[in-house]
């Protein structure tokens, strides 16, 4: 009794007997061994949870010797009551939570003692669901620990039969009804997936993928479908964390077995394959897309016979669809070849299906077509509309195909063009807003949100007329408090926004005593995508948002807090998106006064400083990251008002490609393993804030950056060991090469750094190493002055041979535009005769358009100078130019160059431009002389 009343006490009033706790701890130390009652320990351990929350560093030593006697009554409690014994398991959950310090020291017989627990099947799901979920825990927070411990074999020997164990009778029952609710989470073989997954994002490709392949490839070949099913599945969960390793090393295996497993005669087996297939495609992007022809006549064919099937609730349908969209939405123009047989189909089901479910799988499917179709799908538009708007204002069957509609109605209006969506616009934002109106469901208010955003693509400042409206219903959805319960502390905040920032927005205050809430998912969704519609608001309506800009960032900057990772992230990216619009409106209109807006842009960077730093989630820090690139590149020195701003920036970059921030954690500081090796969302992390260096170049010059840049030279240096994955490599010379273009004539001190590195890197086996060095070559050759000439030669004789040799297009594109640098560096230095024709020989570009402005410069240049080398090639030139003029790959200042040149040619040379154009075939001797007549 004495130890039920205590464990009461410290659930209300714990941190009032914080003076008292190392007497406390003293006690549980007794009380966790009493022999005499199984209940004297489990109150003691709800005690001992109670208090974690207040617990010091003073008090870690007291704490850490318990954690055995823990485990001891845990497992004595799963003998006994084993509902007990999972609430007791909780501790667990909590330490890891607040004070994982104190889990450290004993985490090899936690992992054990849980590993054990969740293999063993005489105990109920929710206590081996327990210990799967703790394992998953320190799978995120503890990935060296586990390597260093060598606990990952161990770990995968337990997770991956799990994954295959057969359902009993009862559960195979259940099953189908249960899958498409979501209750399949609930089981063992789901949650170890998800331990799975979260390996899969935490730890390095090369740690995790060869063992896993020890108990994959057995499985795949196995007659138990369930051990199909499973490699299937792991293969699934690897596609996202593991994605580059997967493209390089594994895909046309990986793929052959989906195929394989798309035709297996057991439905749970093709299910399986539809997921993985799915994953495949939303992760293994653009590789997978050139496998279309091998996969889609599989997929249509499932698509056909889940059309058939109208059970209510069809697995497969849903996965049918699930990578139909996924694989469809990515192929661009790919998909031209099927998209009538594809469009007949969703059609079909749409005319005349009585399943809402495939109803709604089809509605989805066609937003998914329209992604990659755009307006190829215009001839289909008018029966999708007539097929659809039906679903717009009925609710009979709840609001599941309204939702779907609006977000497909939402797709189409941004890919099928502006002019054949227009006459439909104003009527959709009426429509969205009568709905708005009606229901506060938040599924519905979320994709209206997206239908307007969608559609002020299309009217851009014709939306004002709308925007009071749109913006009372969006600010209403950012202050809501429905779905959330809100949990309160006697005192400090611990949001890491507020731990150290004092920041100025008085409202913020409100919020110093939560500490943490409970929200449903779809009104956190509402929230996210109101911010992700306001960014995209304010984009495309500019100056006519501006009468609501301080209201919505103030409700945006108070969710940077929010404790869920979607609503963070559409809050940063959102305020970054404020921040653009508003400089962007001041420029346009010449205000002199920027006070309002270097208060937003001083606020907002600080913030962003502070969650790149502290944030404990890699996507949210990410997003903080794409964010404040944008606003310093369209920005410039307008993003850097603070004080200081510049120099917090490049710390905390220079924080993550040292791995020291809030989301880059792992307290193993004994961890020896290779340095080379990181999970690639890690390594992903890396790239995003590489990405700044370039930018915040440009912003503040290359002279003032040039000191920050020899700072991080090193670091970036080190990712180009041949040790490294490619895609490390392919980053560090690629940002090397970008801050190279940013720093114009201060890169001369560099040079006998970079030279030798992108040279070396000339010979990597990878395509896309081999092209960034040779454009970062081109780049220093630009801006290196005298320094760069007498490495001409040998830049010259590489080159040569690159383009003469079997290399793929984007490599020689990133030859023609080194060389051409060249050639206007130092004209004096090339020889001409050689190399000109060299260039001309492998226009136009295949693959990097990037380099259509650097190349066709260079040939107007000679023209400008009248050089024989030009005069001479000026028919294959002006063949060239026929070429390339009508492609929506050209960028419209060289298509105006190449069109000047031509009127230049005809003007100069009458007699040499006509035999030119009898002797080209007549489609592009009419491109050349439409090109003559055009206006100046």
């Amino acid at each position: 009794m004495g130890m039920f009343v205590l464990s009461s006490v410290t659930e209300t009033v714990g941190e009032q007997l914080k003076p008292q706790f190392p007497v406390l701890l003293t006690l549980f130390s007794s009380t966790l061994e009493d022999q005499g009652s199984k209940m004297v320990p489990f109150y003691t351990i709800r005690a001992l949870m109670s208090m974690i929350e207040s617990i010091g560093t003073d008090e870690v030593s007291y704490i850490r010797p318990l954690i055995p006697k823990v485990m001891t009554v845990v497992e004595a409690l799963l003998e006994v009551d084993e509902d007990k014994a999972c609430e007791a398991m909780e501790i667990f959950d909590e330490l890891v939570e607040s004070e994982v310090s104190i889990v450290t020291p004993h985490l090899v017989p936690l992992m054990e003692f849980c590993l054990k627990l969740a293999m063993n099947t005489k105990y109920t799901y929710n206590s081996r669901i327990k210990a799967l979920s703790f394992i998953s825990w320190l799978a995120r927070i503890k990935p060296k620990s586990l390597i260093k411990n060598k606990l990952i074999m161990p770990t995968l020997a337990v997770v991956f039969p799990i994954m295959a164990a057969a359902p009993s009778e009862e559960e195979l029952e259940e099953m189908d009804e249960e899958l498409e609710d979501g209750a399949e989470a609930s089981r063992p073989c789901a949650v170890a997936s998800q331990v799975l997954d979260n390996l899969a994002l935490h730890l390095p490709p090369e740690t995790l993928i060869p063992p896993l392949m020890e108990f994959i490839q057995p499985a795949v070949g196995s007659a138990n479908p369930y051990e199909r099913k499973a490699a299937l599945i792991a293969l699934a969960v690897l596609a996202e964390g593991c994605a580059d390793y997967l493209k390089n090393r594994y895909l046309e295996a990986a793929l052959e077995t989906v195929c394989r497993g798309l035709s297996d005669s057991q439905h749970i087996v093709q299910n399986a394959a539809l997921f993985a297939l799915g994953q495949f495609s939303e992760h293994l992007q653009p590789d997978i897309s050139a496998y279309s022809e091998k996969i889609l006549p599989i997929l249509f064919e499932h698509l056909g016979r889940s059309t058939m099937n109208n059970k209510d609730q069809c697995p497969s349908a849903t996965r049918t669809y699930y990578a139909l969209e996924t694989f469809c939405e990515n192929l661009g123009e790919g998909i031209l070849p099927y998209l009538p047989a594809l469009l007949e189909k969703l059609l079909t089901v749409l005319s005349t299906s009585q399943n809402t479910h495939l109803k709604e799988l089809a509605i989805s499917g066609i937003g998914a077509t329209a992604s990659a179709a755009k307006e190829n799908l215009v001839p289909y538009f008018p029966q999708i509309v007539e097929l659809i708007k039906v679903y717009l204002t009925s609710t009979a069957d709840g609001n599941l195909l309204q939702v779907q509609t609006i977000d497909t109605l939402g797709v189409l209006a941004r890919t099928i063009g502006a002019q054949n969506f227009l006459p439909l616009a104003e009527e959709c934002i009426q429509l969205g807003l009568n709905l708005l109106a009606q229901d506060r469901d938040p599924d519905l208010r979320r994709c209206t949100y997206g239908l307007f955003a969608s559609i002020s693509t299309i009217l851009k400042t014709d939306m004002e007329k709308f925007l009071p409206d749109i913006m009372k219903h969006m600010v209403d959805s950012l202050q809501s408090t429905e779905g959330i319960v809100t949990h309160y502390a006697e005192e400090d905040d611990p949001s890491f926004l507020l731990e150290d920032e004092e920041v100025e927005d008085e409202e913020l205050e409100d919020d110093e005593d939560i500490t943490g809430y409970s929200v449903e998912n779809s009104y956190l969704e509402e929230k996210e995508d109101t911010c992700n519609a306001l960014g995209e608001l304010a984009e495309n309506t500019g100056i006519k948002f501006l009468p609501y800009l301080d209201e919505v960032s103030k409700e945006v900057l108070r969710l940077v807090q929010f404790p869920h990772t979607g609503v963070r992230k559409g809050a940063v990216t959102a305020l970054g998106q404020f921040c653009v619009v508003f400089h962007k409106v001041l420029e346009e209109s010449q205000t002199q006064d920027r006070t309002p807006l270097q208060r937003l842009v001083a606020t907002t960077v600080n913030l962003y400083i502070t969650v790149i730093t502290k944030d404990k989630d890699r996507t949210v820090v990410m997003a903080t990251l794409q964010a404040l690139n944008e606003m310093l590149t369209n920005m410039k020195g307008a993003a850097l008002v603070g004080e200081g701003h510049v120099d917090s920036i490049v710390a905390a970059v220079r924080a993550i490609f040292l791995q020291q921030t809030g989301c880059q954690e792992d307290e193993d500081e004994s961890y020896d393993g290779d340095d080379d090796q990181q999970a690639e969302f890690d390594a992903m992390l890396i790239e995003y804030s590489g990405d700044c260096l370039p930018a915040l170049a440009n912003a503040i010059g290359g002279q003032a950056f040039a000191p920050y840049f020899a700072g991080f030279m090193p670091l970036l240096l080190k990712k180009i060991r041949k040790s490294l994955p490619t895609s490390d490599k392919s980053f560090a010379i690629g940002t090397i090469s970008e801050v190279v273009l940013a720093l114009g004539p201060a890169t001369i001190p560099f040079v006998q750094h970079l030279y030798p590195v992108f040279v070396g890197a000339l010979k990597d086996p990878d395509d896309e190493v081999r092209s960034n060095a040779t454009y970062g070559l081109g780049l220093l050759v630009m801006n290196g002055g005298d320094v760069m000439v007498p490495y001409y030669q040998v830049l010259l004789e590489a080159f040569f041979s690159m383009s003469s040799s079997e290399q793929p297009g984007r490599v020689v594109d990133n030859v023609c535009g080194a060389v051409s640098r060249m050639i206007m560096a130092k004209r004096s230095a090339v020889p001409l005769d050689k190399v000109f024709p060299m260039i001309i020989q492998c226009l136009p570009l295949k693959e990097d358009f990037e380099e259509n402005p650097t190349v066709y410069s260079c040939i107007i240049e000679l023209f400008s100078d009248q050089h024989p080398q030009v005069m001479q090639h000026l028919g294959h030139i002006l063949g060239i130019f026929a070429q390339v003029l009508p492609s929506p790959d050209l960028q419209e200042d060289v298509r105006a160059g190449l069109v000047n040149m031509t009127k230049s040619v005809r003007q100069q040379y009458p007699q040499d431009f006509e035999t030119l154009l009898h002797s080209l075939p007549q489609d592009r001797a009419q491109i050349l002389l439409t090109a003559t007549q055009a206006p100046s």
